[in-house]
């Protein structure tokens, strides 16, 4: 099992900053791709960026060149910086990874933590 514990979240105005981190643990072999998904009040639950193992990065449309996700492999943690946010970000942003346990087996996207809360004002 993998526990994933996002904290940073809170209240900004628009133009702000945040800086965003998840924290993996658990009976984790390795860690191959993490990710950041975000979900809007009455919108679905959409990637918002990716970082591989071999921290090649991935970004939604609608956030790049405004976020910047990274990671620290012997902490198993994963960040995103977030500058120029817009009231379009707010939303609960929630961090996900792809892993192995000490058995091999693969496991995609399985866990979820609670979310941590983004709001931009205008």
């Amino acid at each position: 099992q993998m526990q994933l514990a996002e904290s940073g979240g809170r209240l900004v105005q628009a133009g702000g900053s945040l800086r965003l981190s998840c924290a993996a643990s658990g009976s984790i072999s390795s860690i191959n791709a993490m990710k950041w998904y975000r979900q809007a009040p009455g919108k679905q639950r959409e990637l918002v960026a990716t970082i591989t193992n071999g921290e090649s990065t991935n970004y939604a449309d609608s956030v790049k060149g405004r976020f910047t996700i990274s990671r620290d492999n012997a902490k198993r943690t994963v960040y995103l910086q977030m500058n120029s946010l817009k009231p379009e970000d707010t939303a609960v942003y929630y961090c996900n990874a792809d892993w192995w346990d000490y058995r091999g087996t693969y496991y995609s996207a399985g866990s979820w933590g609670q979310g941590t809360q983004v709001t931009v004002s205008s």
